[in-house]
């Protein structure tokens, strides 16, 4: 029997490579031109209930403004009768990320490279207005050559006439710059910068510069830029890190400083990069118009009395030195990838959810308070589930087995 192959527009669409709470992402292959593609799927009703739309329609946005060779590529949007396909460049060397936890610390010169690297992504973004917010080794990726490709703008702010401040509490709280805890206010192209000077730290430590137990204890520690280098830093390298991890964004090295240091300047090579003529948002705009209708009609109709949502931040602010560790289970000694989710619904029915899921796997579960344990109810069956912790409205669930993802925005 033949398989029905399907298409969406000039794409043929194959295997499901990768799945998140709100989105599949789906190897494809442009019937045209034979180019292979990641198709990201998204259902218009996900976007409407979880009130995704200005967010989405954002970060496809910034990626249609900020095309670079080093950028993860957007090619274009698709909008079906009930889903939304986002058609990107199939990058193919997956996270630096990985690349970091499964050989460690990268030689000065290769390090050095990828740095080169992001700084051009950086700096072409900040040309255009644009923001990035969350620089980390988990949003840069690497292609079939070894090049680095920059993702995830989900954070990222656009440009606005008049405004150049940013005040938004965001990102990675490991990669953060002091500024943006302060809630005063702060420069995005300081603060991505900022992020740049973790990322170097890591690839040539393997480790980060700044990681505590507890985070009121790591954001004195960021703020002080409370930090040491390893022996095998070269005084160069030493040199431009400790000018870009300044707490003082007044103070710290911008960009055109950066590409003048000598240590960046060995062997650098400037990335070929030919101006895409005046981006139009038009397609964008089209794609979200049967369903912006709705979104604004369902977020009139939220209450001012319905669920507090905080972000870890505003938790933070409101802890009063409160020891959160147990919460996000860090580790100094090494890197380790970590999620988190947030739900609007009862304590109770998350509970009863992980309950059920666990079971269907063949575990023993034991619930007490608002903690979730569970076993394996054999021992030739072994299964590891971490304990669940649910704490109001807020919930932070660590090293999740996949079969849970459904538990996420709820």
């Amino acid at each position: 029997m033949t398989k029905v192959k399907r298409k969406v527009g000039k794409y043929e669409v194959g295997r499901t490579i990768g799945e998140g709470n709100f989105a599949k992402v789906k190897f494809a292959r442009n019937q045209e031109t034979g180019e292979s593609v990641a198709i990201k799927v998204m259902a218009k009703s996900t976007i409407l209930k979880n009130k995704m739309a200005d967010q989405i329609k954002r970060e496809i946005s910034i990626m249609k403004i900020v095309r670079h060779p080093n950028i993860v590529r957007l090619h274009e949007v698709l909008a079906g009768r009930t889903k939304i396909y986002i058609i990107l460049e199939f990058v193919t060397g997956g996270e630096l990320f990985d690349r970091i936890v499964h050989q460690g610390r990268l030689k000065e010169h290769e390090a050095r490279r990828y740095f080169q690297q992001l700084i051009d992504a950086v700096d072409h973004c900040h040309s255009k207005g644009v923001y990035h917010r969350d620089l980390k080794p988990e949003n840069l990726l690497l292609d079939a050559a070894g090049n680095l490709k920059v993702s995830d703008f989900g954070l990222s702010a656009l440009p606005q006439d008049g405004v150049d401040i940013l005040h938004t509490t965001c990102g990675t709280p490991n990669y953060v710059a002091p500024e943006v805890l302060s809630h005063q206010g702060y420069d995005g192209a300081a603060a991505d910068i900022w992020s740049c000077g973790v990322i170097l730290y890591v690839l040539m430590a393997g480790y980060l510069p700044f990681d505590e137990t507890d985070l009121p204890t790591l954001f004195k520690k960021i703020n002080a830029a409370e930090f040491t280098c390893p022996f095998w830093f070269s005084p160069d390298a030493k040199a431009l890190i400790d000018k870009i991890l300044t707490p003082n964004p007044k103070k710290r090295i911008r960009i055109k400083e950066i590409r003048r240091d000598p240590w960046f300047r060995r062997n650098y090579v400037p990335v070929k990069h030919t101006e895409e003529v005046e981006v139009n948002l038009d397609d964008i705009r089209a794609v979200f118009d049967d369903i912006e209708d709705q979104y604004v009609a369902e977020k009139s109709e939220c209450s001012d009395t319905g669920p507090l949502i905080m972000n870890a931040f505003e938790m933070i602010t409101l802890s009063q030195g409160l020891n959160l560790s147990a919460l996000f289970d860090r580790h100094q000694d090494y890197i380790k990838r970590q999620t988190r989710c947030v739900s609007r619904r009862p304590a109770k029915d998350i509970i009863s959810t992980v309950e059920a899921v666990a079971v269907s796997f063949g575990l023993k579960v034991h619930t007490r308070g608002y903690k979730v344990q569970a076993f394996p109810n054999t021992t030739s069956t072994f299964h590891k589930l971490d304990s669940i912790v649910v704490l109001g409205h807020v919930h932070f669930l660590p090293n999740l087995y996949n079969g849970l993802h459904m538990i996420n925005r709820s």
